[in-house]
């Protein structure tokens, strides 16, 4: 009876060393799948700012966090189920979801361009009255439109981020492949909306440095800096949606067999690198990075001169109903 007691022992020793390796295999998994995805992280901690820019102070940090609740639910029951399932049994499925995602951000960056471009002209044309109705209209700003637009562009980088993920691990069981995606989910959403709350908290935190006297020069600093920095990570943000949209695309397109495009942009990145010595790599990727932007722009142009008119038209008849 001892030696069966210390037979289980030895059993359940056995199985603790067995659950405490595949913890450990899980948490390099995980590691390593966050890393290949940093790219698009940056993406989306660039193009969320873009959202609170002009809100109220107070209502930042409280709309950051519904979004950051509408991302876990976005990777942890639509992008985690979906993926997983078609990987195991449809691989090609999430290759066209990608190149969804890539449409619609494409579509996305563009509309911004195209809307920021009209707006501009709008501007020329208005009377100063007319200017300062707008920009006391515009004030009034309605937060679960912001909301549900960020969390439906979280959705398309949230897509590509868990995707590449997947790829990252897809050689290992499916229960692994499972807890370590759901690990880099959470990983990557606290550190996107925790980034993101920082930043464009960081005014604050200059205007308490300046009343509590503790490093005035820094504070005002910060307080001076920060609306350009909202504004210019609001730029990147649409370059990004531009750029991943754009990279999406002539990826996945390669994948399903057009290789051309892709094989393109890989002569042009490696002649770049052949011809610029010590910078080639940086140089390389950046041509990359340009080039996708450019097919981004394209691709996003011409969907929204179909798409536009469209939507046009559905409002006319909506109003016409009414």
């Amino acid at each position: 009876m001892a030696g069966g007691l210390f037979a289980l022992l030895d059993d359940v020793a056995a199985l603790a060393r067995m659950a405490a390796a595949s913890v450990d295999d899980v948490a390099a998994a995980a590691g390593k799948a966050s890393t290949q995805a940093v790219g698009v992280v940056v993406d989306d901690t660039a193009v969320t700012p873009r959202y609170v820019k002009g809100l109220a102070a107070e209502r930042e940090l409280p709309i950051i966090a519904k979004i950051a609740k509408g991302s876990i639910r976005n990777k942890l029951l639509i992008i985690l189920p979906v993926i997983l399932v078609l990987s195991q049994f449809l691989p090609i499925a999430v290759t066209i979801l990608l190149i969804l995602g890539g449409l619609y951000l494409s579509y996305e960056g563009a509309e911004k361009i195209h809307h920021a471009l009209a707006h501009r002209r709008a501007h020329r044309e208005e009377t100063a009255a007319e200017h300062l109705a707008e920009d006391v209209a515009t004030e009034s700003v309605d937060e679960n439109k912001v909301i549900a637009e960020a969390v439906r562009t979280d959705l398309i980088l949230s897509t590509e981020i868990m995707v590449i993920s997947l790829q990252t691990v897809d050689h290992e069981p499916f229960l692994t492949r499972t807890i370590v995606l759901i690990v880099v989910a959470f990983l990557i959403t606290a550190l996107v909306y925790g980034v993101v709350a920082l930043i464009v908290k960081m005014d604050d935190v200059g205007l308490h440095l300046v009343e509590s006297g503790k490093n005035e020069k820094l504070g005002r600093g910060l307080v001076t800096a920060m609306p350009k920095v909202m504004s210019f990570l609001s730029t990147l943000g649409v370059v990004a949606m531009l750029w991943v949209g754009g990279h999406i695309l002539l990826a996945n397109s390669a994948e399903l067999g057009w290789h051309a495009p892709y094989d393109a942009v890989h002569h042009v990145e490696h002649a770049v690198a052949d011809a610029t010595g010590a910078l080639g790599e940086v140089l390389a990727w950046l041509t990359n990075t340009l080039i996708s932007a450019i097919v981004g722009v394209l691709v996003g142009l011409v969907l929204v001169a179909l798409v536009t008119p469209a939507l046009a038209r559905r409002s006319g008849d909506q109003a016409a109903a009414h």
